[in-house]
């Protein structure tokens, strides 16, 4: 993965930077799994994965189920952001987007 002004990225930074994405994703309404994997286009087990993983990097996200409806059906909510400043990661959210090489979102979630 290449972007115009950096290298490729090494497989550590790839999986920090998709979870920094991911978790603006969620902080934007972007919140379940499939709304992940249709901004994004990556599998549904990489999807799941990397909500998991967030809390390695002590990002406390947390799935809120929609009451009265069955089979996981909800979002999931970013609870506390950690050592992890959500403003920078706003800011340079489209860099992380190209980086990653994920397609542009519909300007009402672009934030």
């Amino acid at each position: 993965m290449t972007t115009s002004n950096h290298p490729p990225l090494s497989k550590t930074r790839t999986s920090f930077y998709r979870r920094l994405y991911v978790a603006h994703l969620v902080a934007e309404g972007i919140a379940s799994v499939p709304a992940i994997t249709a901004a994004t286009g990556m599998p549904r087990r990489t999807a799941q994965d990397t909500l998991a993983a967030l809390e390695e990097l002590d990002i406390r996200c947390r799935f809120h189920a929609e009451p009265g409806q069955r089979h996981n059906i909800g979002h999931y909510r970013i609870d506390d952001w950690g050592p992890i400043d959500p403003h920078w990661v706003a800011l340079h959210h489209d860099m992380l987007r190209q980086a990653l090489g994920y397609p542009r979102l519909d300007p009402e979630f672009d934030g």
